[in-house]
């Protein structure tokens, strides 16, 4: 049976609408953190305008990469389809959290993203599930050990590729394997497909 797929612009577009909501909703407390000390010399409502301008751009299309692979189950290596992902997770991660970190330097800020963040469905369930739902296809293909935890194992793939940018923004690019090597180790370590 053939599941019918979204329309990846219209999901790119849709994921936009609710970022701008994020916007909105960020913007009162932004606004009232105004006279809070300054980073990098901008006020946080600065700060939160130009992270979320970023994750505006941004979000969509790391969100489309995740989605895109349903197209793939069954297709390929398993390992050969996750590894562009983890490629585009260190990525998106390296260039959304040092815009985000100057955005909460503020407590009242940062509990009223998380709020934000609840209110527009963008939180990292956004991201767990379609990588979860694409592990869980190729395992009732067969192609994934039934003893793996799909959503686990979603969420370590994650994991890896984000503290490969925490790391890299913190200690340097030197201090880390190279991009492409971080993403290689994070899949084989995953260990999804019997040798």
């Amino acid at each position: 049976m053939v599941t019918a797929q979204p329309d990846p612009h219209w999901r790119a577009q849709e994921t936009r609408q609710r970022v701008l909501k994020m916007a909105v909703l960020m913007k009162s407390s932004a606004d009232g953190g105004a006279a809070s000390s300054q980073l990098r010399g901008t006020t946080p409502a600065q700060s939160v305008e130009t992270f979320l301008a970023l994750l505006q751009d941004r979000l969509p299309m790391w969100l489309r990469v995740l989605h895109d692979l349903m197209h793939l189950a069954g297709k390929g290596d398993v390992n050969g389809n996750l590894l562009p992902v983890a490629k585009a997770g260190i990525e998106y991660y390296a260039e959304v959290q040092t815009v985000a970190m100057p955005a909460f330097v503020s407590p009242s800020l940062t509990v009223r993203f998380r709020q934000a963040l609840r209110d527009s469905e963008l939180g990292p369930a956004a991201e767990i599930e379609p990588l979860a739902a694409y592990l869980a296809a190729e395992q009732a293909l067969g192609r994934i050990a039934p003893e793996v935890n799909a959503e686990a194992s979603a969420r370590l793939l994650l994991a890896g590729c984000f503290r490969h940018a925490y790391f890299e923004a913190f200690t340097g690019d030197d201090s880390e394997p190279s991009r492409d090597e971080s993403a290689e180790n994070i899949i084989r370590e995953l260990r999804l497909t019997r040798s």
